[in-house]
């Protein structure tokens, strides 16, 4: 089944909605996260929630999901009132959420994690060929390729969102909530996925879908509530709204354009390599280059390398053989510190893992990248007030909302994390930016600040590159866009051949040239 057919699988509608909260009010100490919202999921219905990071689709999801109380409010689960939820308890009832922050333990593996906490036994003897058999029958139902024996921190993040998905769908679920499910997955995942969504509406499934992608809004959702401010603002008919309206909804001011015009003047090669190939095989013999005062983007389908090619140029992915020049020299060595005093910028897609310390303060996160200039210390002891005097400004630049730099990270939204890990840009002299998927999990709003961010960098004559798995994203921010596929360079598109269906065409051909040889 395609995803433009999903949403007509929805069954009629019953007398009362499966989920229906009241005035639901959630207060954390100084915030107010959720105030007065009203929301209700039918049986069989696909209901996005949308709206700005920070805007309290998180926090709701989290009420629903019991993970904590609400503070004010009531809330109804298939007809009874819900008191004193916690999560064991919502699971119990058939609430089962996917978050974005995945809930894995990375030292077991996918069968253990599908089971923790619920494990099957037998005259009290854990039944482990019981629990291995039906993670197998799971997992071959929803056509994931992923191995129920693999350890979980030996995953990729495509692979762990897998596994997330299909712990939720182990029990009898009622309501499956959705958290940005497709960021990791391939093409190939997504639909999948998708098809897989059709099936659990047809059998009468809710289903809460949070996502910044508007295709897939457009192509999945029956109706949509947009959140902003922790507060209701208005629930559509999916059919009818458009995308403008949504933005406008979610914003309170109209965007008229996502992608901003960029000037680029291609100067002098910032950074090349040649023939390389990374020790663990996902990038093979590349040659790609970058130059001062243009955007060079690498698309492809998640898995292809991409990532692993700039993680390789900074030096965090270990290299088998090839070269790497940096301003015409050769590099002998590859070391994220290296890379860092070079004038390199690094921007992982997983932030809360690679990018970031979520326990420190804004403060902290920023200017832990620049420690070593003597603007932020003397004879190794930190400048405090140096180090706030400079740090302040650079997140008011960058419209940190609320304006806070001793606020922990943990506590940010998905956009103002990414805003920190662009404050720490800035916090030292850089003029080469890599960025991994950098709107991955952020709203239309962020996106806009970032891709102004961008603009900005490239028009000051730095040289940047986006690996993006979004295509409007990387053709329309891109002077010169390689196309990787299973590891190597399948195509480079310049000018008007910069088109998505010469992407396309370059993943299939090379598909094509695989299977023949």
């Amino acid at each position: 089944m395609t995803a433009a057919a999903i949403s007509q699988t929805t069954p009629p509608q019953t007398a009362e909605p499966l989920l229906v909260l009241s005035g639901v009010t959630k207060e954390f100490p100084g915030v107010l996260a959720l105030d007065g919202v009203d929301l209700d999921v039918r049986a069989g219905e696909l209901h996005v929630l949308f709206g700005e990071n920070g805007a309290g689709k998180s926090t709701l999801i989290n009420v629903i999901s019991g993970t904590f109380p609400p503070t004010s409010g009531t809330f109804r689960f298939a007809g009874e009132e819900m008191q004193g939820l916690t999560p064991s308890a919502a699971r119990a009832v058939g609430i089962s959420p996917v978050f974005q922050e995945f809930s894995l333990v990375p030292s077991l593996t996918v069968e253990e994690n599908l089971f923790l906490g619920r494990e099957k036994s037998a005259a009290g003897v854990l039944d482990a060929s019981g629990m291995r058999r039906r993670a197998r029958e799971l997992i071959a139902e929803l056509g994931f390729d992923l191995d129920p024996k693999a350890r979980v921190d030996r995953l990729d993040r495509a692979h762990q969102q897998m596994a997330e998905i299909a712990k939720a769908l182990l029990g009898n679920v009622r309501l499956l909530i959705l958290d940005e499910p497709t960021a990791s997955l391939t093409e190939r995942e997504t639909g999948r996925l998708f098809e897989l969504i059709a099936k659990l509406k047809s059998d009468g499934v809710g289903i809460i879908y949070v996502s910044h992608r508007m295709r897939e809004i457009r192509a999945l959702a029956d109706r949509v509530t947009v959140l902003r401010d922790g507060r209701h603002i208005k629930t559509l008919d999916a059919a009818t709204v458009t995308d403008g309206e949504l933005v406008e909804l979610m914003t309170g001011r109209k965007i008229d354009v996502l992608f901003p015009a960029i000037t680029h003047k291609p100067a002098e090669t910032a950074i090349a390599v040649e023939n390389l190939s990374t020790a663990d095989g996902l990038v093979k013999g590349v040659d790609f280059f970058a130059r001062a005062g243009e955007i060079t983007g690498i698309a492809g389908l998640v898995g292809c390398g991409k990532s692993e090619l700039v993680r390789a140029i900074y030096g965090i992915a270990p290299i088998a053989s090839g070269t790497v020049t940096l301003r015409g020299e050769p590099l002998h060595r590859l070391d994220p510190r290296t890379s860092l005093r070079s004038g390199i910028a690094y921007f992982p897609a997983n932030r809360g893992v690679e990018g970031l310390a979520l326990s420190r303060p804004i403060r902290e996160n920023v200017s832990m990248a620049a420690l070593d200039l003597d603007r932020y210390q003397r004879r190794g002891i930190i400048r405090r007030a140096a180090e706030r005097a400079l740090i302040g400004p650079i997140m008011e630049t960058l419209k940190l909302r609320p304006p806070n730099i001793e606020r922990p990270v943990g506590n940010l939204s998905g956009g103002n994390r990414q805003k920190v890990m662009l404050g720490r840009a800035m916090a030292r002299d850089l003029d080469i930016f890599l960025f991994d998927e950098p709107s991955v999990g952020i709203d239309v709003g962020a996106k806009v600040e970032v891709y102004e961010f961008i603009k900005r960098l490239v028009e000051q004559g730095a040289a940047v590159v986006v690996v993006s798995s979004e295509l409007p994203e990387v053709l329309a921010l891109s002077n010169r866009l390689y196309v990787m596929h299973h590891g190597r360079i399948a195509a480079l598109l310049e000018g008007p051949a910069k088109t998505e269906q010469n992407v396309l065409s370059s993943f299939f051909e090379e598909e094509a040239r695989e299977k023949a040889a």
